[in-house]
């Protein structure tokens, strides 16, 4: 009798690459194949270092598609150098995602330039590269998707803290060039997000969903603190089942920043995330 292979992950399962970090991108598309996970989304430094057409015929032998590569953004610099160099490199992220074949460019808007307390400001430039990059992204097959990210990162990495604050600049553009990524980690603790969520469905703006948990304390820095599926306090039930009720049929992706994950064997990550997502989201 011949082996059937493994079992097929929930459908619509995505696995992003950061959460088995300790693995290359072979291991990644050949550990996927092995758990019967057939999506998963990259980030840009490990894809740039393997080569994109290379990492395509990988993941495409695997039998893979790619949801989603990250990152692109970094737009608020405020010089005219810093500027061309972003919308240089997020040209070149946009291209990259078109070789993967994914549709989606997720985008870290950037935070305030050095000595700047302007918010209002930063978020302009994001808008005046989003006329930009919009049209020639749209022209590669490829939407852009603004990720709100907690404001504990606003001064650093991202003045876009809220989903209603990323749908404000989303709305100034065509639905197929600019959308919005849902994640978790980042957005339970709005009591707008339910409204949020219905608003962004209402005009086709979710590009992309991702779950982590929220646990305390948070590690030094901070960035690195995201939680397992069902360790925190996130409801990320409530969050699949509102985000399916918005409209989107994408894929969920897993997208947990964490050594002590990172420190285990990957094999294993993979099967006790499977089985949490089993537990706590579906």
């Amino acid at each position: 009798m011949s082996d059937p292979g493994p079992p097929a992950a929930p459908a619509g399962f995505s696995l992003n690459q950061q959460t088995v970090r300790q693995w290359s991108l072979p291991e990644l598309a050949a550990g996927c194949a092995a758990a019967g996970v057939r999506h998963v989304g990259l980030w840009r430094e490990p894809v740039r270092e393997y080569g994109a057409p290379a990492v395509a015929r990988l993941v495409r032998d695997a039998g893979l598609t790619v949801t989603s590569l990250c990152r692109g953004g970094f737009l608020t610099a405020a010089d005219p150098a810093g500027r061309a160099a972003a919308l240089a490199d997020n040209r070149a992220a946009v291209e990259e995602a078109a070789v993967l074949g994914t549709d989606t460019l997720v985008l870290v808007s950037g935070g305030l330039p050095p000595g700047s307390r302007d918010l209002a400001g930063a978020r302009e430039r994001i808008a005046d590269a989003l006329a930009e990059l919009g049209p020639f992204a749209a022209g590669h097959g490829v939407r852009l998707a603004i990720e709100p990210l907690h404001p504990m990162y606003a001064a650093d990495r991202c003045v876009v803290s809220t989903l209603g604050q990323a749908l404000d600049l989303a709305e100034r553009f065509p639905a197929r060039q600019v959308g919005v990524v849902v994640d978790t980690y980042h957005l339970w603790w709005d009591d707008t997000v339910a409204a949020q969520l219905v608003r962004a469905g209402e005009s086709g703006r979710i590009a992309a969903f991702q779950l982590a948990d929220w646990v305390t304390p948070l590690p030094e820095g901070a960035l690195l603190g995201r939680g397992q599926l069902g360790d925190g306090c996130v409801d990320l039930r409530w969050f699949r089942e509102r985000v399916a009720a918005a409209g989107y049929t994408g894929a969920t992706e897993v997208e947990i920043f964490n050594p002590a994950l990172w420190a285990r064997e990957g094999a294993e990550v993979l099967a006790e995330v499977l089985d949490r997502y089993r537990d706590h989201v579906l």
